[in-house]
């Protein structure tokens, strides 16, 4: 079993000086060997010490590597500059308001803690699963948006962006939404461009065939139980053809479909609001959709009071904090469900509409990303011309 490492990666930055990053399963020791070589400590856990004087520098530099020795760490050179500045050049000249923050993975076993996050089957999830990877830049845009900046490993240039999410999400590799990681340039305004006007473009069209996806799996789920307890009032049986003698027996197959159907129906009220303000059915070959549309931003509308209650419940539970029992959460969605089971039944009769209609309205623009909000459940998109009228889209 190999001995347990102590290591420290040295780089340089522009405004800091020397930039030192300890990692390795004895990272303490390293982190010590720095404090007692005169290294101050960032919040974010690097070290730095200054380069301005040489001749300081090379008393600090002379005094790391003697207690470097003492603690028994090891020093590594980076030929690349402090990631953490690279991030927020690159950050600066993303579209938005965009930040950088560098995180350190000390300890070897807090990189994956990457793992539930990351919504990626290329080369960084190769580079994660392969490599040490001590530190990242993690960017964000402040509406949802968070992408992971690594050094390319087995390189000595370039580096690798993928995308990170807090949305439940399958095995990547078996979800075809899933984005892929790029190699970005090692010039962080080459890298700024390509993030801009290729992963962000790519990530824009994934997320949003993942919330196609999450509302359809949703309305399958529904219509499944829905035509199952369509069959068994139709019928008077249950499904093993035992006779139904009491209606109550009824009521409570419906409120136990309406405890469910609420479950899944929070996936339409969460993600198709944003999709359905992407439709243009005048833009399609299916100019007809519209009504169907017009049917399901309204089936939203009706839905607005009880979702808004929903959520006023899961804040008011998360702020106390409480829980509710198994049978207080089931008849809350049971009530729930029933109050919006007119429009659950109007976006069952009209999805396919709705995913003809998502379907052909995959963005592709480098836009800005951002986060569907509740309160887009009755937003209508702007009357648009129709095709032939429409100017010319560069």
């Amino acid at each position: 079993m190999p001995n347990p490492t102590a290591e420290i990666t040295l780089t340089t930055s522009r405004h800091l000086g020397l930039v030192a990053i300890a990692h390795g399963e004895e990272y303490q020791q390293a982190n010590r060997a720095l404090e007692e070589a005169g290294f101050a400590r960032l919040p974010n856990g690097a070290s730095t010490a200054p380069l301005a004087d040489p001749q300081a520098a090379r008393r600090t530099a002379s005094a790391l590597v003697h207690h470097a020795h003492a603690h028994g760490a090891t020093i590594t050179t980076s030929t690349r500059p402090y990631l953490g500045d690279i991030g927020t050049e690159i950050a600066a000249q993303l579209p938005g308001t965009w930040s950088a923050e560098l995180e350190i993975y000390s300890y070897p076993l807090w990189q994956e803690d990457l793992w539930p996050m990351l919504w990626e089957a290329g080369e960084m999830y190769r580079a994660l699963e392969d490599h040490r990877i001590p530190f990242a830049s993690v960017l964000k845009n402040g509406s949802g948006t968070e992408l992971l900046l690594i050094e390319r490993p087995g390189r000595s240039s370039g580096y690798l962006l993928g995308a990170l999410t807090d949305r439940e999400q399958e095995d990547p590799h078996d979800d075809p939404t899933t984005p892929r990681s790029i190699v970005l340039p090692t010039d962080p305004g080459l890298a700024a461009r390509a993030i801009k006007d290729t992963f962000l473009p790519a990530h824009r069209r994934a997320l949003h065939h993942q919330d196609l996806n999450n509302v359809l799996n949703g309305l399958a789920r529904i219509r499944e139980e829905h035509e199952t307890l369509q069959a068994i009032k139709d019928s008077g049986r249950y499904s093993d053809g035992v006779l139904l003698h009491d209606s109550r027996l009824i009521e409570g197959m419906e409120r136990d479909f309406a405890d469910h159907a609420w479950i899944s129906y929070c996936a339409v009220l969460e993600r198709a609001p944003l999709l359905l303000t992407r439709c243009r059915p005048a833009a399609t070959p299916w100019p007809e959709d519209a009504a169907a549309l017009n049917r399901l931003h309204d089936a939203l509308a009706h839905s607005q009071d009880t979702w808004d209650q929903w959520n006023h419940l899961l804040n008011e539970l998360h702020s106390i904090p409480s829980t509710l029992s198994v049978h207080e959460a089931s008849q809350i969605r049971g009530q729930l469900g029933l109050a919006v089971l007119p429009a659950i039944e109007t976006w069952l009769s009209d999805s396919e509409v709705f995913e003809r209609q998502v379907r052909a309205a995959v963005p592709g623009g480098p836009a800005a990303l951002s986060s569907p909000t509740p309160r887009l459940l009755t937003a209508r998109p702007a009357a648009l011309p129709s095709p032939r009228s429409a100017p010319a889209q560069r």
